[in-house]
């Protein structure tokens, strides 16, 4: 069974990103690759805006180990893109991020997914607890 569509409300968090002419391929659309760039811009610039990731210098860092999109609608060069984003589970080291992508004023979802990141020391690339701010923080934006 298809899944529906997101509505923009059930991401507590959002980013406007602008799509760029070459986001689109040849039929005139947002190539499918691309959604997945914005999926790590949302949940990346989160992380860093909450003082959680700071790109070079962390020695924790999020290793991206599964991933899905589904896609409703399509999103072209030079829509908007309103990216929601929400956590649907916190693990010992690991976060489910959900994702929606909504094309301009639409409230519907164009595209929805998730991102799992496990928590690994920089170094040595082995997993780390999430610490008690980051899980306070990522909580704030939790949905079921």
């Amino acid at each position: 069974m298809r899944p529906k569509p997101s509505v923009i409300s059930d991401y507590p968090h959002r980013l406007i990103i602008p799509t760029r002419w070459s986001d689109n391929d040849v039929y005139g659309h947002v190539n499918n690759a691309v959604y997945y760039f914005y999926f790590d811009t949302v949940v990346n610039r989160f992380l860093i805006d909450k003082d959680l990731l700071e790109i070079g210098t962390s020695d924790v860092i999020g290793l991206v180990v599964e991933t899905g999109c589904q896609y409703f609608a399509p999103i072209s060069f030079p829509q908007e893109v309103s990216a929601g984003l929400a956590v649907s589970k916190i693990g010992t080291s690991s976060v489910r991020y959900e994702i929606g992508l909504f094309a301009g004023d639409n409230t519907t979802a164009a595209a929805q997914g998730h991102f799992v990141h496990v928590y690994v020391n920089e170094a040595t690339r082995r997993p780390v607890p999430i610490t008690d701010n980051m899980r306070t923080t990522l909580t704030e934006i939790y949905r079921d």
